[in-house]
């Protein structure tokens, strides 16, 4: 027994030092170096695996860490490396060497018809992934990106569900044309026509299958895509399979929406007062006796929901992703609702030892959208908020309405009142339902006796058939003179695409260069066939006038295209790319009909010099310089080169004996009328530094577009009508970008991202007319509510395109606008539209974008601020409703005003004043957002990510009106843009 109780002391003692020599701390230091080229590497992140214990590297690339336990493991991490894990044992000094990160410092981003290494793009272009997007609750793609690419600003339409935005990249380069960019998904080009009876027709692709988005900004980069891509374009890749085990990802999002802000009305006591005080008997005697807030009668808080569902993986060697979703969302305009399920397939297998690759990607969408009556929104600003919303006497539904009595008393629906607001929404039923499909087949063929050259053929089509109805019914006030509405709309859309190109890439070691060649064709078709249908009452009855001529028709243009592109590379340092592209389109005549868009581009990798190997801290420094020329033929209409005849109406005839006829006139057209082209100029700068911990770029570019669509004035004397449609004018847009990521801090479990990026852009419209005219104003353009055909901006040489036109507002010395007083301008001694100047601009000088994210173990943090600074914008509701007349209505009604009536105390509409044309420059918080990773839950078998997001969080501005960011810088019946608070989750099976 003593042997045995001395046997177990012993082996206790043992076990005891054996534990405090486990324990026993010390100091570790070493260097970290490159393993490529033996440099130095400060910066590096070192920590000992499960503690919060770390340091890093300095300048020389050394470390030393305290207290570091025996036994232990350090974990090497630097941007641009392999994370390197290092057991210390007994060791006191680690030396190691850390391996590029091949993935990342070989990224290749995604260009026209192939691939480029990043730190090889000769052109401008930004590329962002989906660990970049904007978080929260996206309905639409282009959402995704938005603040995040300089040189493109991206505008939300309004706050309706699935609405979609305005992008613009590198400003506008048309007046009449399209001003968007062309849109192309895994390979297929959108036609970019409007859906009916769909918002928005980016709205019916899910966000959530979206892996990148690549923005090509100038014409090195957007020249292989010819007549279309003046305004740039944007590629969009899709997710897609990988090899390995099945991976299911399910993530669902709740959402709550509601308004932050409505239009500064009178209150109806306020209403009540200034009527009291200011109005005649008969006026007063209309006063109504409920205090009605219109506007909070018309919103509501909206609740939605976005749920998807993915499995991707690989069947033997065949990647496969398929994925569902289901979004409803509700608008905060009481009634409005939009539904979208979703699908989408990738398959893309190998055959015969991978030399031949397919990409099968498949995609359908259907929305079923219930449209509130937007205009109810303006129609809450104006209603007398004295009467209530309902009267059981009413004949219009028992909807309280304005009416007029005639001599006898009878009562008549008022025809020059505004109508029931909440009756605008609830008498009214209009569905929408859309389905959309789309996707395409590409084979990539590597030649077994010639392995690089590849042979592509790409398959791709976009369909989608929109059809609605809009209801009213008979004693609905809104549509009383025809009795009630029940009509009804069908749009069927099918678009083709058919491309084939060969790709040859080939590394020539002995000379050090590479060659990388592309040549192809396209065919692209595009048809649309709408329905016409007469106008129906609501029981039926056709409307008179309103029978079509014809059943439908089907405008259709098509597009041949023959492109390619060189690229050299000579020692890894200097590159030489060089496209062109001919474009032949039905749109024009055969005279007309083919264009040619080259371009060039030399890019010199200037970090790869010899003088600049020892600078271990720079990663990559590169000089861009490109030129090309691209087209616009979007927006212009498919036969503008061939005559128009159209037919009198019944009150202008002819009469041959006792017949009286409809005679044919032709319209003014322009046979040779073709595309607009711009010509880009751009030299950029991409750094880099402490293998990319810091990177940015910076880009100056000119674009000048020449052959505008406009319209100029025709001779007086001919038999057309006074203007025409055709190809002059010139405009220009200067403009400098600057972006720049960096990673703060990356200590651990600490790490801090930062991304900040400014955009300077001026437009300046240099010719309009064929013939020099110095009378020319301009075009005036801009059209307002309120007169008849008023126009608030002009298109003028030497001036931004849409600026305002206006005249000069005189004020009194308290600050106060005088009512009809302008200045003088030209000094005439008369106050007429000559004295009417430009006076700024809708666009912003400059748009400012700023992100940053900061994460803590499994705790994460990201917010999302932009900023537009010099856009103005024009308050046509103010300018509309702000003045006493509008209360003191001589039509036998009351309608309520702005509070601004306070400031000007204007009687009659000053539509013309620069007074309403108002500083709209602004900063937005476009989201805010607190995540947490819970890792593996129940028993390991699932990864738990939880989100919370704001969206819309605020806005600071010193524009009076609703929102300051209004595309069109015209600010009348905007849906508001709802705040809208997200949680979400995700889940990896």
């Amino acid at each position: 027994m003593k042997q045995l109780y001395q046997k177990t002391v012993c082996f206790a003692l043992l076990l005891l030092l054996g534990n405090v020599a486990l324990m026993a701390q010390g100091t570790v230091s070493g260097k970290v170096t490159d393993e490529h080229d033996g440099s130095v590497l400060p910066g590096v992140t070192v920590v000992v695996k499960n503690s919060a214990l770390g340091t890093q590297t300095d300048e020389t690339g050394k470390y030393s860490l305290s207290n570091v336990p025996a036994g232990a493991t350090l974990v090497f991490s630097f941007v641009g490396k392999l994370v390197k894990e290092v057991p210390v044992g007994t060791e006191s000094v680690v030396n190691v060497t850390l391996a590029d990160n091949s993935k990342e410092l070989s990224e290749v981003v995604v260009i026209g018809y192939g691939t480029q290494k990043k730190q090889e793009l000769t052109g401008s272009i930004t590329s962002i992934s989906s660990k970049d997007f904007q978080q929260g609750n996206i309905q639409s793609p282009e959402q995704l990106i938005v603040g995040k690419v300089a040189g493109v600003s991206i505008t939300s339409n309004n706050g309706q569900p699935g609405s979609g935005s305005t992008i613009r990249i590198r400003g506008g380069a048309s007046l009449n044309a399209s001003n968007d960019p062309l849109i192309v998904i895994d390979g297929v080009p959108l036609s970019g026509s409007s859906l009916s009876g769909a918002p928005n027709p980016l709205s019916l692709i899910n966000p959530n299958d979206i892996e990148t988005f690549t923005v090509l900004k100038d014409a090195s980069a957007t020249a292989i895509y010819g007549s279309r891509a003046s305004n740039g374009v944007i590629l969009i890749t899709t997710k897609k399979g990988q090899s390995g085990t099945p991976v299911v990802n399910f993530n669902s999002q709740l959402a709550v929406s509601k308004i932050i802000k409505t239009v500064d009305a009178l209150s109806a006591d306020e209403f009540r007062t200034y009527v009291e005080t200011n109005g005649t008997d008969a006026q007063k005697a209309l006063l109504g006796s409920a205090k009605t807030d219109w506007q909070d009668e018309i919103y509501r808080t909206g609740i939605s929901t976005d749920n998807n569902l993915s499995i991707s993986g690989a069947l033997k060697s065949m990647p496969y992703r398929v994925s569902l979703g289901y979004l409803l969302q509700n608008g905060i305009l009481i009634t409005d609702k939009m539904q979208r399920p979703s699908a989408s397939i990738n398959i893309s297998p190998r055959f015969f030892n991978k030399h031949l690759k397919i990409d099968l990607n498949l995609k359908g969408a259907q929305t079923k959208s219930h449209f509130a009556n937007q205009g109810a929104i303006i129609n809450a600003v104006q209603f007398d908020p004295t009467q209530a919303v309902m009267d059981e006497s009413s004949p219009f539904g028992g909807y309280f309405e304005w009416v007029t009595k005639d001599d006898a008393g009878k009562a008549t629906l008022n025809p020059n009142a505004p109508r029931n607001p909440v009756a605008l929404i609830r008498q009214q039923d209009n569905n929408g339902t859309v389905n959309r499909s789309f996707g395409n087949a590409q084979f990539d063929y590597k030649f077994h006796f010639l392995p690089d050259l590849h042979a592509n053929l790409n398959l791709g089509y976009d369909i989608s058939k929109g059809s609605g109805t809009t209801f009213v019914p008979e004693y609905a006030a809104q549509n009383f003179t025809t009795k009630g509405q029940n009509n009804k709309y069908l749009q069927k859309v099918n678009n083709k695409v058919a491309e084939f190109y060969l790709s040859y890439a080939k590394d020539l070691k002995s000379i050090k260069s590479n060659v990388s060649a592309t040549a192809g064709y396209g065919y692209y078709n595009n048809a649309t066939k709408n329905y016409f249908y007469p106008n129906f009452s609501a029981n039926g009855e056709i409307v008179e006038g309103s029978q079509p001529k014809f059943e439908y028709d089907i405008p259709e243009n098509t597009l041949i295209s023959y492109y390619g592109r060189l690229i050299y590379t000579f020692d890894d340092k200097y590159i030489l790319a060089g496209s062109i592209r001919t474009d032949g389109s039905s749109r024009f005549s055969p005279e007309n009909r083919w264009g040619v868009f080259p371009s060039v581009a030399l890019t010199w990798r200037i970090n790869r010099e010899d003088f600049l190997k020892p600078v271990s801290a720079l990663t990559d420094l590169k000089l861009r310089l490109s030129y090309g020329i691209t087209g616009n033929q979007d927006g212009i209409a498919n036969y503008s080169y061939l005559g128009i005849y159209s037919v009198s109406s019944n009150a202008s005839q002819y009469q041959f004996g006792n017949t009286f006829y409809n005679m044919t006139a032709p319209a003014a057209y322009d046979q040779n009328i073709k595309w607009e082209q711009t010509a880009t100029a751009n030299a950029g700068l991409d750094f880099g530094f402490f293998n990319n911990r810091l990177s940015g770029s910076l880009d100056v570019y000119y674009k000048k577009t020449k052959n505008l669509l406009n319209t100029v004035p025709i001779p007086i004397g001919s038999n057309f009508s006074n203007q025409i449609l055709t190809n002059v004018g010139n405009i220009e847009n200067k403009g400098v970008e600057f972006a720049v990521n960096g990673t703060p801090i990356a200590t651990g479990k600490l790490s801090w991202n930062v991304g900040f990026n400014v955009t300077y852009n001026n437009n300046k419209i240099t010719n309009l007319t064929a013939v020099s005219d110095p009378e020319f104003a301009g075009n005036q353009t801009g059209g307002i509510t309120g007169g008849t055909g008023q126009s608030i901006q002009i298109h003028s040489v030497n001036y931004n395109t849409f600026s305002y036109y206006v005249f000069k507002q005189v004020y009194d010395q308290d600050g106060k606008p005088l009512e009809g007083v302008y200045a003088d301008l030209n000094g005439d001694g008369a106050i007429n539209q000559k004295d009417q100047y430009r006076y700024k601009s809708p666009f912003p000088k400059v748009m400012l974008g700023f992100n940053t994210q900061l994460t803590y173990d499994k705790w994460s943090l990201s917010t999302i601020l932009r900023a537009n600074i010099g856009n103005y914008m024009y308050n046509n509701v103010a300018s509309n409703f702000g003045v006493r007349r509008n209360i003191l209505n001589p039509n036998n009604i009351l309608g309520n005003s702005t509070t601004d009536i306070y400031n000007t105390n204007f009687f009659n509409n000053r539509y013309q004043s620069d007074y309403y044309v108002q500083n709209a420059s602004f900063l937005r918080m476009d989201n805010v957002g607190i995540g947490y990773n819970a890792g593996r839950v129940l028993g390991n078998r699932m990864n738990l990510r939880i989100n919370a997001t704001c969206q819309n969080v605020f806005v600071v501005t010193k524009y009076k009106g609703l929102d300051p960011e209004i595309n069109g810088g015209i600010d009348y019946n905007l849906y508001p843009r709802p705040r809208t608070f997200v949680l979400g989750l995700n889940l990896d099976f």
